[in-house]
Parts: C-alpha cells; structure tokens; sequence
C-alpha cells in the first residue's frame, strides 16, 4: 500500500481519478473497486488504521435476513448478500457457533407464526432449537425458539485482508488525515486535507498539506457524512445518530458458545466478536445512550467517542427475564460508537443505502450503508450510475408474499 505521510518527502500525486472519504469497510472496497476501473485512487483517513472506527465497533452480524421481518426488501437484499460475502470473505468470518433467535411473546412486532412463514418466504434456513436449548428460556415471554444460519466477522481479520488488498491494487492512502472540505472545479474537485494524528480532538497539533483534486469524490465517512458536507457549503443529509455501547462479554457457560437473538422490539442480542474472543451483548432499549439529528440550516454536533457509563447492569437484568442463564455473563469492556440511520429506518427497521450525488458539487457523492454486506448493493448502484446505465433490479415480494404478510407493520403481536 503507497501510505503517505505529511512529510516533505510525501509521495502522494496532487490530483487523481477519485478521492475516497473515509478509510472503514465501504470506504475500502469502493477504493479498491474504483481502482480496478483504472481510475488512480487515493483513500483518506482520519485514523492510525483502516477499518478502525464503525466497521469495527459493531456486533460483528453477517445478516442473513433473519433480523428484518418487517422490511422485506432488507430481508432480500441480506439473504442475496450473506451467501456472496460468506464466499469472498470465508477466511474473515466465523462460523463455529449455533445462533437462535427467539420470538417474544406480548411486546413482539411478530408472532413465532408469523416469522417462521416470513423465513420460508425468503427461503432462509429455519428450525426449532433443540429441546434442551429451548428450556432455558422463560416460557411465559418467550413463544418459541428457531435455530438459524447467520454467522459474524472478524472486524481484524477484515481489517488485515483490505489493508493487503489496497496496497495490491496499488491505491494511495493517508491515514490520520482528515479530509475537511470540498471545493468543484472545472470538471472535478478539490479536497482540502490537514493531518490530524489525534483523531479524537483534531484541533490538537494539526498540519496543513496541499489541497488534492480529483475528478471524482465519495464521501463514505459514516457518521460524519455532514462534516464534509456541511464544511463545503453542501445541504447535509437528514440523518440520526446515536452513541452507542456494546458490552463486550464473556457468555454464561449454559449457552455452550451460543449466539442469541430476541425478537422483534425492545430486547437483547447476544453475538459472538471474533476479534477479540468475547461476546457483545447489545440491548434496543439500552445500547443507545442518547440520539441527534442532523438537519438543514442548523450545526452538525461533533461527538466524541468515548467511555461513559456502561449500561450492562441494565441489559443483563432486562435479558435475564428472557433467558435467566444471563445471569452468568461476565462483563469485560464496552465498545462505543456513534451509529447513523436514515429516518425511515425508523419506522420499517430498514436499512436501505444511500448513494447521492451533491447538487452543490456534482463531482461529490455521498455513500451511506447501514451493515456490512450491503457493501454489494452500493457497488452494483455506482457501478450503473459512471456506466450510466439502470441499476440491476432487487428481486422485491410478489403479490402473493404480499398478502400472505399482512399485518407486519402493524399492531404488536401480543395486543391482537
């Protein structure tokens, strides 16, 4: 990999075929994509590392559909996407551990019926858990319990692979460098650059560096897509972020290395976390410390990630009265992160991409992927947009599926 630093000996070329935003997971293949394309690439972050900041801090979930019952398209879209990551990524995936998900009784968006007929719609692999998996559970709030496929990554074994990747394929990189702004110019743009080794507090000790132009952008910074927006005069983007923390667990022995998911509405999930041979127990109610928008005509709030108070005491005790073999979890650490979503996320739980181009400056576009396998569906969308051709069609449900899912969005389970 060309990794360039703010020296005089710098050897990074002042202009390229594309600047790519934002050195995480999306940030990554599309420069590695993009350099395919024979485009000179150079990628820019703001971290010591690739890889280091949201597609690392997350429950590590390679979705196969399984957590959208009421988003079919998400659902699709996952199950496409799990069997193709599964197959480019095997040496960065995890997949010794049984997963469950469990279907709550009263407070569920679903009912046990209902999701089993949503996983034969989506043709995704599904079975009653093993009797002695099952009695653990309290009964009284919990409807039944499937086995599943669905496996996690290895946030460092990705992280490895894209750095090796990037320098294959002959992609230029800063890191601790962040990428302030962005100004057109005839036929391009240019992107304003200082170093900032203390990414935390880039006030701190920062340097300039020449100003590199490009004839193409992407912002893939994640959380701080309107930094860059905002700082170039740009319209942000109505996103909602949250600070949230992951607790970072050793799992009760009678779970026997285990994954758990409860479903559908305020509960908790138990994942294995590869990287660091723990577990992360997230929570709906609890993983969310407090939450913002960003929206027009008003200042984008900068958060820094850092340490509060763990909420673990709160997720274990709520997860306990779903499986009372919680009790035996052991915490360890918390991994905090700022976690952004479109708002109609909101109301769907979907997790659609965003791909726009900025009408200030149209050589800038702004990607936004909420899991890490819909890194394919923002490929194969940006792919048809510089080929200027339609996107490859989403297989979407038939009417059939339609009227045989009928009430998903609607009232809880527990109050028809």
């Amino acid at each position: 990999m060309n990794e360039t630093t703010f020296s005089s000996t710098s050897s990074a070329s002042s202009s390229y075929g594309a600047v790519v935003i934002g050195g995480g997971f999306y940030g990554a293949r599309l420069a590695s994509m993009l350099r395919r394309r024979g485009l000179r690439v150079l990628l820019v972050e703001r971290e010591g590392s690739l890889l280091a900041r949201a597609s690392t801090r997350n429950q590590a979930r390679v979705h196969n559909g399984y957590h959208y019952p009421r988003s079919i398209l998400t659902s699709m879209r996952s199950r496409l996407n799990y069997r193709r990551f599964l197959d480019e990524y095997r040496d960065c995936v995890h997949t010794g551990f049984t997963h469950y998900y469990a279907i709550a009784r009263g407070m569920s968006k679903v009912t046990a019926r209902q999701f089993a007929e949503f996983c034969r719609r989506i043709e995704a692999p599904l079975a009653p858990a093993p009797s002695q998996i099952a009695k653990l559970f309290d009964t009284s709030r919990i409807e039944a319990v499937f086995e599943v496929e669905e496996c996690a990554f290895d946030a460092g074994a990705l992280a490895a692979r894209m750095t090796r990747e990037l320098a294959d394929a002959g992609v230029d990189v800063l890191l601790e460098t962040e990428a302030v702004s962005v100004t057109s110019t005839h036929g391009g743009v240019e992107v304003a650059l200082r170093h900032s080794p203390d990414a935390a507090r880039p006030s701190v000790h920062p340097s300039t560096h020449p100003p590199v132009s490009a004839d193409l952008a992407f912002n893939c910074t994640y959380s701080r897509l309107n930094h860059v927006l905002t700082a170039s005069s740009a319209e942000p983007i109505p996103a909602k972020h949250e600070l949230t923390e992951l607790a970072l667990v050793e799992p009760p022995e009678e779970l026997g290395g285990a994954a758990v998911t409860v479903m559908d509405g305020p509960f908790f999930s138990l994942m294995p976390y590869p990287s660091r041979g723990l577990y992360t127990l997230s929570h709906v109610r609890y993983t969310p410390h407090y939450n913002w928008h960003d929206r027009p005509n008003q200042p984008v709030v900068d958060v820094l990630t850092t340490r509060g108070a763990t909420r673990f005491d709160h997720m274990v005790r709520d997860a306990m009265r779903y499986l009372p073999a919680m009790r035996g979890t052991r915490y360890v650490d918390s991994l905090w992160e700022v976690k952004t979503v479109m708002p109609r996320s909101e109301k769907d739980d979907s997790r659609p991409i965003l791909l726009r181009r900025c009408a200030e400056h149209p050589a800038l576009i702004t990607v936004l992927g909420a899991k890490i396998d819909s890194v394919y569906d923002v490929e194969d969308a940006l792919l048809a947009a510089l080929d200027q051709r339609p996107v490859p069609p989403v297989p979407r449900p038939s009417p059939t599926d339609v009227r045989r899912l009928p009430d998903f969005d609607r009232r809880p389970a527990g109050r028809r």
